[in-house]
Formats: C-alpha cells, structure tokens, sequence
C-alpha cells in the first residue's frame, strides 16, 4: 500500500492509496483530528446517494490495509482518532475491521464506526467491539424508503433489537455510544411521517439522531435539501425531544465529505 495523491481543500486533505494489486481507497484527515478510512475497494450496498458504490465491489481490505491507512499518515498529522466510514461496508469485512478496532485502541485512538448494519451477523460483531461510537445509518423508517436507498438491506426493527439485546447486558453509559444517522435527501426521505417515525424511534431507543445533509454527486438523480429545509428537519426532530447533531462543515466540504469517496478518481 503506497500513497499516489493528497488532494486539499480548505478543510479536508483527502489521501489516495494504491493497493499492491492496483487498486485504489481513500481515506480523508478532517477537522484537524480525524482520519476516516475505508474497509473495502468499492461497496456492494449500492447507497442510492454514494459515489462509492457506484463502481461495484472488488474486495475486502485486508487487516494491513486497513491500519497502513493509519500508518502512512501518523508521522504527518495529528490524528487523534479514527472513524471507519469510509468506502465500503464494515460489517461485510468484520474480522479484519474488529482487528484494525483493536489496533487502533492499543495506540489510543478513538474510533468510531458508520454501518448500513447489513449483514446482521456482521453488525452483531460490529456492536461487541470495543468502539467509541457506532453509527446505524438508517436513512429512511418505512421499509420502502429504505428500499428505495439501500440495495441490500436488512430489517430494521432487527437491526435495532440487536443493539438492545447487546446493551441489556451492558452498563447503562453504553447506550451513549449508538446513534441512528439520517440522510436527509429531498423528496425521498425528507416527509413528514418518515420524520416522525425518525422522532418515535430514537425515542423509544434513546437514541441521538446525526442529521445529515447531503453531498450531490455527479451522476446521481439525487437532490440536496436547502439550507432552510435542512434546518426547519433539525428543529422539527427537536419539538419531539429527540437529541439531534448537525453535519459540521468537513462532513459536507465536497472534497471528502460523506458519500463522496470513489475507486474512480483521476489521478
């Protein structure tokens, strides 16, 4: 694994790596601290909104993949912390992810996790692992939204019971670690009643909701809400009691910010 390009903006410096085969992964160094980093070359959830899984999927990322990412860079950056949210599934490369988890930890980082949460037997690892936070991308309530975004795609009353048979035998701070993320895209996910299931679920589970504002990508149909949309969704969340973070502006930079990384950037 070699890097072959860094790429800045203002905010985020996004790394291009070459795998000894010839493939290409990114990861990106945001907000002074955090490097994200990604788990496979391409992605089969097929995310109507990602760039990532636009390509297919090649294969998974080995172990040694995964930490060079980390490796390459910590002579250079600050990196006080890790988020697995990169290109690819977590869930789909769980054994060597629950390693790099482990790896990371023993060098005292922080490290955090982003999941479509498929497969579940994969998620139910993802949940034991000794994380700093895990986000469940749910996107959508209603089984038909969710079909419209995901590809592949478990239930997501199952994908929550997991979480809570996993925290009924955890100390009550364990919770805290889990968070339910929501892609707010227009006219797919953006309605009134997906909202409002959004609000009862994160209640009922006592879960913080990550509103997430959507980065367009080339080729995709898709369509950002505005600025005013976006935060009339926040305080909407909000009049139920739900507990609701905001992107922060290197999750929506266009170099690096969610959904953007590909296998197919010139170089």
């Amino acid at each position: 694994m070699r890097i072959v390009k860094e790429l800045r903006s203002p905010l985020n410096r996004l790394f291009i790596y070459e795998t000894s085969d010839g493939y290409r992964v990114e990861s990106v160094f945001y907000k002074g601290e955090r490097l994200c980093i990604s788990t496979q070359v391409g992605c089969p959830i097929g995310c109507a909104f990602c760039a990532s899984g636009s390509k297919g999927f090649f294969r998974n990322l080995s172990f040694e993949e995964i930490v060079a990412q980390y490796e390459l860079l910590k002579e250079k950056l600050p990196i006080k912390g890790i988020a697995i949210a990169g290109i690819g599934e977590p869930a789909l490369n769980v054994e060597n992810v629950a390693r790099a988890v482990n790896y990371f930890r023993e060098r005292g980082l922080k490290v955090t996790i982003s999941t479509t949460g498929y497969p579940i037997e994969g998620f139910k690892e993802l949940i034991r692992l000794n994380h700093n936070g895990l986000t469940l991308s749910v996107h959508g309530i209603k089984e038909e939204t969710r079909k419209k975004i995901f590809k592949k795609i478990e239930k997501l009353e199952e994908l929550l019971n997991a979480i809570e048979e996993h925290l009924s035998t955890s100390s009550s701070s364990r919770r805290k670690k889990f968070q339910l993320g929501y892609l707010l895209i227009k006219d797919l996910n953006d309605d009134r009643e997906n909202l409002k299931l959004l609000a009862e679920t994160a209640l009922k589970h006592r879960f913080t909701v990550m509103l997430m504002m959507y980065n367009e990508v080339e080729g995709k149909s898709l369509k950002a809400v505005t600025k005013e949309e976006y935060e009339r969704t926040f305080l909407f969340l909000r009049s139920f009691g739900v507990r609701v973070t905001l992107s922060n502006r290197f999750r929506t930079d266009k170099l690096g910010g969610c959904g953007t990384l590909t296998i197919a950037r010139r170089v």
